[in-house]
């Protein structure tokens, strides 16, 4: 179990990234949805060990990260959301020169280890190609593969399927879900679709705070009978009404609102998502008793 208690982190220009954070993380998949700037990157870098915090606590079993990160980080596999590669370095060469910086010094086990890990995201057949050649997909598909070596624990990853096309969100979403059998895996996103997916448990965090938690689909079901949508312009609604999202359909404008009843002869009852109950903590319209 990983669990961190009332964590906070000032930056040195006065930004409050964490405000009082706290999750309890045990074995499988949870996602951590917000938007960009809510601190979701500054909280993988504190779970990752990377920089310290202001105050909290930080435990992984019986360890207390904040006083022993190493034993932590021994444990670790962290994908961030931008990395670097040696250019015109085989995928396999540098799987094998971070393998041996992860500590993994038996030749035979190493090699077994970074074969099983091409295997898993398919990444055999160019296993040597250079890595700066890649594409998208196959960088981040590379990037789990890294984070996996040594069979971490506890796998971190920040914003995994940013900028892939659909083909290749859907060929890692199957990885993750096979490596997040075996472990802690924290999956931070801004992607809604992505934890709907893939996690059983979600955390939103919006400006540095836990806004909500708990089971994925327990959020949004609580706003089942309230939300609607219509083939309609959002300006035509009262201006009382919680418009969710204002999108295109085919050219066509759609409205969703969150409302006890339809505000327009155009709307009909939808059933909600997470994507709902996300809009209403983005845009300050959540409140505590619906």
């Amino acid at each position: 179990m990983l669990s961190l208690k009332n964590i906070n982190k000032t930056y040195a220009d006065g930004t409050h990234a964490l405000k009082q954070v706290s999750m309890d993380l045990g074995t499988g998949m949870v996602g951590l949805l917000g938007p960009n700037g809510a601190g979701k990157s500054s909280l993988m870098r504190t779970i990752a060990t990377i920089q310290n915090v202001d105050s909290g606590s930080f435990h992984f079993g019986d360890i207390n990260v904040l006083d022993s990160p190493k034993l932590l980080r021994e444990q670790l596999g962290y994908l961030p959301q931008h990395f670097g590669v040696y250019p015109r370095v085989s995928c396999r060469d540098l799987l094998e020169h971070l393998a041996i910086l992860k500590g993994l010094t038996n030749k035979a086990e190493r090699h077994k280890q970074i074969d099983e890990l091409l295997h898993l995201t398919n990444l055999s057949d160019v296993a040597n190609k250079s890595v700066i050649d890649f594409s998208g997909g196959m960088l981040q598909r590379f990037g789990v593969a890294q984070a996996l070596l040594g069979d971490p624990k506890v796998l971190i990853l920040d914003e995994p399927t940013s900028g892939l096309d659909p083909a290749e969100r859907l060929r890692l979403h199957k990885i993750l879900h096979e490596v997040a059998k075996t472990r802690v895996l924290l999956l931070s996103t801004h992607i809604v679709e992505d934890i709907e997916h893939l996690c059983a448990n979600t955390y939103i965090l919006i400006s540095g705070s836990i806004v909500a938690s708990g089971p994925t689909t327990s959020l949004y079901q609580l706003l089942t009978g309230k939300i609607w949508q219509g083939r309609i312009d959002g300006s035509e609604l009262p201006d009382t009404a919680y418009v969710l999202s204002e999108s295109l359909q085919f050219g066509v404008p759609i409205c969703r609102v969150y409302s006890e009843m339809p505000l327009h002869p155009t709307m009909e009852q939808v059933t909600p998502c997470l994507q709902d109950r996300y809009f209403m903590h983005l845009y300050g319209k959540f409140q505590g008793g619906i």
